[in-house]
């Protein structure tokens, strides 16, 4: 049962309006983590627009789902699990891959590396080692995509850890992390 109450964009005024309407013409559809978020037009706007700038950034959307799914297995977030694998099938990501990145690597070895430190940061709650940053940078990763891996991981701690608080509804088909409310991060 959710915790906070998902805005109906019917009944939205003011900023709130707007930027359901934005989000509505852009995906077709509102989804219940935007629609929660509406609560606080500043935490959506604050989304909407982190998500839009990694949306541009050197990572790529296939790889920014990855990492997405990677937090979302650590932190046990069911919502952004459920929603991560759908987008990312949709961005052409194979099932047993997005398992793999549920489980914070991949079948790739430059992508696993990437998900290794992304989970690092997710665990040491940032605070990596010059060894962590060794490792991803033999993987061929540079700085400027260190820099956008911390904020993607940023972004989907800030999506988890709302979900956590709401308890958003899951408006995507269900997937399970096998994490309860006591054990997620």
């Amino acid at each position: 049962m959710p915790r906070l109450n998902a805005i109906d964009p019917a009944h939205a005024s003011g900023k709130t309006a707007d930027l359901l309407d934005a989000v509505h013409q852009k995906l077709g559809v509102v989804p219940n983590l935007l629609r929660t978020f509406a609560n606080a037009p500043a935490a959506l706007e604050g989304y909407l627009g982190l998500s839009g700038a990694l949306a541009q950034s050197s990572l790529g959307a296939e790889l920014n789902e990855k990492i997405a799914l990677t937090v979302a297995g650590i932190n046990g977030c069911d919502y952004c699990a459920s929603a991560h694998s759908a987008i990312g099938k949709g961005a052409g990501i194979d099932r047993a891959e997005i398992e793999k990145n549920l489980e914070g690597y991949s079948s790739d070895e430059r992508t696993s590396a990437i998900l290794d430190f992304a989970g690092k940061l997710v665990e040491a709650r940032g605070r990596v080692d010059d060894d962590d940053l060794d490792e991803v940078r033999q993987a061929g990763v540079s700085d400027q995509e260190i820099a956008e891996i911390v904020a993607a991981v940023a972004l989907n701690i800030f999506t988890n850890y709302f979900n956590h608080v709401a308890d958003t509804e899951i408006d995507f088909p269900v997937v399970r992390t096998g994490l309860d409310g006591a054990q997620a991060a």
